[in-house]
């Protein structure tokens, strides 16, 4: 039985350790949370009126790889300021966005990026993003 009890407690731990490591750094939330904020923002600006797809009308495909270059090229000036890669915010921004508690405790902390991050979109342009606030 004292060997089980030891297993059960060592397994437990272990599970309790895990999600603590897991948790968001402060300084990732921080360089996340004021790129989405900058990110959804220049989105926003870029998409606002139908101006990025070219004045309404559906873009050729030109037109397209075009918009794509532009956001890449905005994004990744967006990232650097925050010392951030575009691969690195991919793979990285569902981690830290998932740390709710993290993202709500920084934004609690500066009501004046609060009040940006909540008028940001809540989906990718009516897509339906799955990862919160668009971008």
């Amino acid at each position: 039985m004292n060997l089980w009890s030891r297993i059960i407690v060592m397994f437990v731990g272990g599970i309790f350790a895990s999600g603590i490591a897991l948790a968001a750094e402060p300084a990732d939330v921080e360089k996340f949370v004021n790129s989405r904020i900058e990110i959804g923002e220049m989105m926003t600006n870029y998409f606002q009126g139908g101006a990025g797809y070219g004045g309404g009308q559906r873009p050729s495909p030109e037109q397209m790889n075009k918009m794509r270059d532009e956001i890449n090229a905005k994004l990744t000036a967006v990232l650097a300021k925050h010392d951030l890669t575009l691969d690195d915010y991919r793979a990285r921004s569902a981690e830290v966005f998932a740390d709710d508690a993290a993202v709500k405790q920084y934004l609690s902390e500066h009501p004046d990026l609060k009040q940006r991050y909540d008028a940001l979109p809540l989906d990718r342009m009516g897509r339906g993003g799955s990862t919160g606030r668009g971008y």
